[in-house]
């Protein structure tokens, strides 16, 4: 997906643990690890609120759009297809 989340940033910036921003958000540990480390499928409005609510920051200090993101598995498709694999 090319849409990249940057929360472990701002949390580095903030010096903010994952455990202390889910309760600050409201939602699980896990679920916060779901979406930071980008295996989300969507956001809710509403937690992407409360999460630059509590880090103190705008939605683009947490998700930018990376259409190369080599971790994606699409990517390396289309990268095989393009070199003739």
């Amino acid at each position: 997906m090319p849409i990249a989340v940057d929360i472990d940033v701002m949390l580095a910036r903030r010096k903010m643990s994952v455990g202390e921003l889910a309760d600050r958000v409201g939602i699980t540990p896990a679920n916060l690890a779901v979406l930071k480390n980008g295996r989300a499928k969507a956001v809710r409005f509403a937690t992407l609120a409360a999460l630059c609510e509590a880090l103190k920051c705008q939605p683009g200090d947490l998700l930018r759009w990376d259409p190369e993101d080599p971790e994606d598995p699409e990517n390396a498709a289309v990268a095989e297809g393009a070199a003739g694999g």
